[in-house]
């Protein structure tokens, strides 16, 4: 098979697993569910993500006037990122080291593996460079770091970067991902073991997520939130 007919093979399973013609059968096992139990775990945290990125998407039709609730949603969506990223982690790791029934379940097709990484390692970056303004506050984060052909770059270029990279791959990560995602949580699927233990996962992690807003909404550093009485 040429490397046409791999591409093309490639992109096809992708359509297929996107639409919900195809998907991999996790096993269930152990007290927490196994590659079941770590499939709802990421597929919930996900939904959470996507309501989260489209709430501070809707901030940057006015980044100005809405910069509070910017700031706020950013450091909001750390936890559940480190959360998906962890899950994600997880099932790789139980993958390529042999662990019976991750070896069971099967890898994503071949698109998405290429794509997993570049998602996580962007959403990374968009929120490192997020939380670093934060830090640095309004007047340093446009101090310049670097000039690169007579360009001036400071953090809040890093920043722009890494969204503008992150949502390329999320965008068609999201594509790929939704529908099985919604197919994973629907009420209607069977019982996995571990959904207690899930549920108070995903809680802590939004609160700890509410938490470290409301201490950027007091400890802003020089950013002017005085526009929306924040």
């Amino acid at each position: 098979m040429d490397g046409r007919s791999r591409l093309e093979k490639a992109g096809i399973e992708a359509i297929d697993v996107a639409l919900g013609r195809s998907h991999r059968t996790d096993p269930v096992s152990g007290s927490s569910g196994g590659p079941a139990g770590n499939g709802r775990l990421t597929a919930w945290t996900g939904l959470v993500l996507l309501v989260l990125f489209v709430a501070e998407l809707v901030t940057l039709l006015d980044v100005r006037g809405l910069i509070g609730w910017h700031l706020a949603l950013g450091v909001i969506l750390v936890p559940p990122v480190v959360l998906k990223t962890a899950t994600t982690g997880w099932r790789i790791v139980g993958y390529y080291i042999g662990h019976e029934p991750y070896r069971q379940a099967g890898p994503p097709p071949v698109l998405l593996r290429f794509l997993g990484p570049l998602v996580i390692v962007g959403s990374l970056a968009l929120l490192a460079t997020g939380v670093a303004l934060v830090l640095l506050g309004q007047r340093s984060s446009r101090q310049t770091l670097i000039a690169v052909l007579g360009l001036r770059v400071d953090m809040l270029t890093l920043h722009q970067c890494a969204f503008a990279a992150w949502a390329v791959v999320t965008v068609l990560h999201v594509l790929a991902r939704i529908w099985p995602a919604w197919r994973m949580t629907r009420p209607a699927r069977p019982r996995v073991p571990g959904g207690r233990n899930r549920g108070v996962a995903l809680l802590a992690t939004l609160v700890l997520s509410v938490a470290l807003a409301g201490w950027v909404l007091t400890h802003q550093n020089g950013w002017d939130l005085s526009v929306q009485g924040l």
